[in-house]
């Protein structure tokens, strides 16, 4: 369970992150979308930030993940250029690809595709008894 300060400084760095890569760092992605930051986890002292980064309509999401690791120093840097008044470290960046959204639409296609009998139809006829409360009722 994360701390409220670390709560408080994943907001910040998933905030300011979407604007590095879409304002300062456009040529990571040239001819492509930025990815959509999914979630940032910080360590309890802060230092270190896993990025979970969602890269949609690219054909090879591995290699875009991979040319931002390489591009790691950059990225930090104009970071730390964006919150050098807000604070004190910035904390060291890992990017891992989060196929949860490719998971999902899997697991779609999976339960679209079972082969489940449509339920019998219900007679109207059959009203559902009513409880009896007392013995005398009819």
């Amino acid at each position: 369970m994360e701390s409220k300060r670390q709560q408080k400084f994943a907001s910040l760095l998933t905030k300011e992150l979407a604007e590095v890569f879409r304002r300062d760092l456009p040529h990571l992605f040239s001819g492509t979308l930025p990815p959509s930051i999914t979630a940032v986890r910080v360590s309890p002292d802060l230092g270190v930030a896993r990025i979970y980064l969602s890269v949609l309509l690219v054909a090879d999401p591995q290699g875009q993940i991979a040319a931002i690791k390489e591009h790691t120093k950059e990225v930090r840097l104009a970071l730390a250029k964006r919150v050098r008044n807000q604070l004190r470290v910035v904390p060291d960046l890992q990017f891992f690809l989060d196929d949860s959204a490719a998971y999902a639409t899997h697991m779609d296609k999976v339960i679209s595709d079972l082969n489940i009998p449509p339920a019998p139809p219900e007679d109207q006829d059959d009203k559902p008894a009513r409880p009896r409360l007392f013995a005398d009722e009819e």
